[in-house]
């Protein structure tokens, strides 16, 4: 099936959200994860690119989900337009929360600092030594090396920890 032509509409709102090189970057996030380079994002691509990081056995219904949030093939336009309208407006901590919980398979809340900050810092957007850093400082790991992902949800989606 041939990709959907892009409107003027869905055109004008990715380039007034994004400069050209956060178009760049997304265009290199695509292609990451358009894994068979056919221009279209497909169930096989995040399941490939979900493999690639580690996570197998991603469950079908999440998988549906995230194919479901476009009515049609998810062309680099199509895709820049979902983000630009999650950029809009933040996502809601339930939201947040379900996009670390598929770090966490065994869903106990938490997801170890080394495995994070390898993340963050081998994919796509790559955080730096630094960023880590400050990254720890506000959201430091317990004893065991753990991170509380559901604490940075809140504080992302709320802008500040629960009870202040």
């Amino acid at each position: 099936m041939a990709p959907k032509r892009r409107s003027a509409q869905s055109s004008s709102t990715v380039t007034s959200i994004f400069d050209q090189s956060k178009i760049q970057e997304m265009k290199e996030a695509f292609m990451v994860i358009d894994q068979d380079r056919d221009d279209v994002i497909s169930k096989g691509d995040l399941i490939d690119t979900y493999a690639a990081m580690g996570c197998l056995n991603v469950p079908r219904e999440v998988l549906d989900a995230m194919m479901n949030e476009s009515k049609g093939p998810i062309n680099f336009t199509t895709f820049l337009t979902m983000f630009g309208k999650r950029l809009k407006g933040l996502d809601p901590e339930d939201v947040t929360t379900a996009a670390f919980k598929t770090l966490d398979p065994e869903g106990k809340g938490t997801i170890k600092k080394d495995y994070l900050e390898n993340l963050l810092q081998t994919q796509c957007n790559r955080f730096s030594d630094d960023e880590m850093k400050n990254m720890w400082a506000v959201f430091p790991p317990d004893l065991g090396g753990n991170i509380d992902y559901r604490n940075i949800s809140y504080i992302i989606t709320h802008g500040k920890e629960k009870g202040e």
